[in-house]
């Protein structure tokens, strides 16, 4: 096929949407799908996944060389991540030179990466509340990762003692999120 005929998508994938097209579930079994908030054409696949409860930038292809690509080592994936408790200065420390998860029943060390404590970042509101004042303290980090386990950004807070609240992928690449609102689908000429 053609590379020229391949399309490209950036896609704010919405709380609560599985980053698949079709369910192997039984019909009873009800998600939300990709599929169901625009009209992809038939090929198209997630470049990398959020899970349910996460948010933010997707980017879909027809191309499964550039899919290959951008979910390979070299691509900076960034998140801003709003966690449970006041993050401490150790705990960044730590996110930053790496900390123990388990990935498919393995321990693994991330590899450094980049993370700061931020301001509470303009965001939608979310589909479904987090929580209110009363169960305590929040805060808001960045996160900028090349790698990309599964849940990792996930594991990682939580390894460090402040499980995430909200999940929000922000940039692949050069690509940011922007003004983007959940739901929304803009075609791309390309993605790298």
């Amino acid at each position: 096929m053609n590379s020229s005929k391949h399309r490209h998508f950036v896609l704010f994938k919405p709380y609560g949407y599985v980053s698949q097209f079709i369910s192997n579930e039984p019909k009873s079994y009800k998600k939300n799908f990709l599929g169901e908030l625009y009209n992809f054409p038939p090929g198209t696949m997630p470049i990398g996944r959020l899970d349910e409860k996460s948010e933010g930038l997707l980017l879909l292809t027809t191309n499964g060389k550039i899919s290959a690509e951008i979910t390979g080592t070299k691509v900076e994936k960034e998140y801003y991540v709003q966690v449970d408790g006041t993050i401490t200065s150790e705990g960044i420390k730590r996110l930053k030179n790496g900390v123990e998860i388990s990935v498919e029943g393995e321990k693994y060390l991330t590899k450094p990466c980049r993370a700061s404590k931020i301001d509470v970042p303009e965001l939608p509101e979310r589909a479904r509340k987090i929580r209110d004042e009363r169960h305590g303290p929040t805060s808001w980090i960045t996160i900028t990762l090349k790698e990309g386990k599964f849940r990792q950004v996930r594991k990682m807070t939580a390894a460090i003692g402040f499980p995430t609240l909200r999940l929000v992928r922000v940039r692949v690449g050069t690509i940011k999120m922007n003004q983007m609102k959940p739901g929304e689908v803009i075609e791309s000429e390309q993605l790298i």
